[in-house]
């Protein structure tokens, strides 16, 4: 009888210990999603200058090499819903949208040249199925100068 007692708090015990290294990984796991997460949601809603944005894009593309994320045909990564991360910028001057790799591929240093002084704003983040950031969206701030 007490070998059953004893085998049964054993059981008991071994359970309570799997579930609770499984909810420190899930926490871990979720933590670590948020900490990732919030490097690119601090941009939602706020203007930048069009240097930050270069730096943003170097670093989303370096993010998608260190990945292996995939390249499609015309040079652009293809979204995967686990860890990749895109950038679209729409240029309201010219009424046309431009993905990253565009300014990456035509050397990004004459984006700088040309938009380094020029706002930009996060206008939309999207995520994956798991819950990272896979898309951000940009759009150019055209300022209203009014003529005396």
């Amino acid at each position: 009888m007490k070998k059953g007692i004893f085998f049964i708090i054993a059981i008991f015990l071994i359970v309570m210990c799997i579930l609770f290294i499984f909810l420190r990984t899930i926490q871990a796991d979720q933590r670590a999603l948020k900490k990732e997460n919030s490097v690119y949601e601090n941009y939602l809603n706020k203007e930048i200058y069009g240097t930050d944005l270069a730096s943003l894009i170097n670093k989303i593309i370096n993010h998608n090499e260190k990945n292996n994320i995939q390249k499609n045909k015309n040079g652009y990564y293809i979204e995967n819903n686990e860890n990749s991360i895109t950038l679209e910028v729409k240029m309201k001057t010219v009424e046309k949208t431009y993905k990253m790799e565009q300014f990456y591929n035509n050397d990004i240093t004459k984006f700088v040249e040309n938009f380094n002084e020029i706002n930009f704003k996060c206008i939309e983040i999207k995520y994956n199925k798991s819950g990272k950031v896979s898309k951000l969206i940009f759009e150019e701030i055209v300022e209203n100068i009014k003529q005396k």
